[in-house]
């Protein structure tokens, strides 16, 4: 039987850059950083106070006050995001039956949890809120999604660390594949700039401490790299059976052509210093995408400024790729924005929707001496123009998981 297609009709994105997919994407092409000294907590006693926020979100501007009072911030991005994703995609609530909701985060709402956790140390029961449990789960922003949308088909949630949005998307796609859904909200989203979390990686030093100068901090591929810059945000992707999206007259911006996902099985925390697992979810997707290694026209690179993960990424790169790799141009949003952590993957993924649409290629910052291991092209010139038919989209998480997206030029 042959496989049904899968479109992507509309983009929502709220990041560090910006509260809408727009100005986002044109803050990435103007090589802006959205790396900031903290403000969400006092972060003096720790060696890293930098992070990407977002600034300016009120979330009564979509969710009524009494019900965005009893969410997550992530919950919140979430429905924010949906919101921009369904009207460019031309859709309205209720969206019913046939349609679905997939949405990724690494943790979800654990703020709640600290917040209530020391509510209840310090005045007891009376001051804890009966909604701590239910806003702190994973799967509430899929939860908040559905309802907002009353999206009333097939709903699940990825829980797959720094993978969770790539891997959210991808899997959406299979609802729509097997005939479980028409339209598909997908995405990813985490809001942790929150006290332990910045504590939790500051004991794992894996953040960048370039406190002074915020927005060079995020350095991909750079011999002066020193650690990721953590982050929050959400990206949201509206994707749809091609022949219901035809039929409507919908916008088409990019077809979701493969994905894959695949393990390390190595370590908790570090990945497989020869990129083996990273190297399979790359390979994997291109097979299921059914496209060549010399077709692919752009990576959007997992690139997060590790002083172990940019090199490992490069050197899995080289394996899949061969002698084409070189040719390839390669970004790293996370220059920029940070890493989201289960809103990366997604937020990227709206990226290379928006690469093949404007047929540009935003720029890896900050790249002013390349480690002599990371020797491919990643674009450090400034926003290039480009013939940009298909893309992969790269994301490596904490467990070893990792997922890759392939996306293509729509053509009938």
């Amino acid at each position: 039987m042959e496989r049904k297609r899968v479109v992507i009709t509309g983009l929502g994105a709220i990041s560090p850059l910006g509260l809408n997919v727009e100005d986002t994407w044109q803050g990435l092409l103007q090589g802006r950083s959205g790396v900031v000294t903290i403000t969400q907590f006092d972060a003096s006693p720790y060696p890293t106070r930098i992070a990407g926020e977002v600034r300016g979100f009120d979330p009564t501007t979509y969710i009524p006050f009494k019900e965005a009072r009893r969410m997550s911030r992530a919950a919140q991005f979430a429905v924010a995001a949906t919101q921009e994703a369904l009207s460019a995609a031309g859709l309205e609530p209720p969206l019913g039956e046939k349609a679905g909701v997939l949405i990724g985060t690494a943790v979800g709402g654990m703020e709640w949890l600290v917040e209530q956790t020391d509510a209840l140390r310090q005045h007891g029961l009376s001051r804890v809120s009966p909604f701590t449990v239910p806003a702190a789960l994973a799967n509430m922003p899929g939860h908040h999604v559905s309802h907002w949308a009353q999206a009333l088909g097939p709903i699940s949630t990825v829980v797959t660390a720094c993978a969770s949005g790539t891997q959210a998307v991808g899997e959406a796609a299979e609802f729509i594949r097997r005939g479980a859904a028409e339209v598909m909200i997908a995405g990813g989203v985490e809001a942790l700039v929150i006290e332990v979390a910045i504590a939790g990686f500051c004991a794992m030093r894996a953040l960048s401490t370039r406190n002074d100068e915020p927005e060079r901090a995020s350095r991909p591929f750079d011999v002066a790299r020193d650690g990721f810059i953590f982050s929050e945000g959400c990206g949201v992707l509206v994707l749809e059976n091609m022949e219901h999206a035809i039929a409507r007259g919908a916008p088409i911006l990019a077809e979701m052509l493969g994905h894959a996902s695949s393990s390390d099985g190595f370590h908790m925390a570090q990945p497989d210093p020869e990129g083996r697992g990273a190297a399979r979810a790359m390979a994997w997707a291109l097979r299921d995408a059914g496209l060549r290694a010399e077709q692919v026209d752009y990576i959007n690179a997992h690139g997060t400024g590790t002083p172990i993960n940019d090199v490992i990424e490069t050197r899995a790169i080289k394996d899949v790729f061969g002698p084409h790799a070189h040719s390839i141009p390669i970004s790293s949003t996370k220059s920029m924005i940070g890493h989201a952590m289960g809103g990366a993957g997604a937020i990227e993924a709206v990226v290379c929707a928006l690469s093949i649409r404007d047929q540009v290629i935003h720029p890896t910052v900050n790249l002013e001496q390349p480690d002599p291991q990371c020797d491919l092209d990643y674009v450090p010139e400034g926003p290039r123009h480009a013939n940009v038919r298909t893309t992969l989209s790269n994301s490596f998480g904490l467990g070893g998981q990792n997922a890759c997206l392939a996306l293509g030029k729509f053509e009938r």
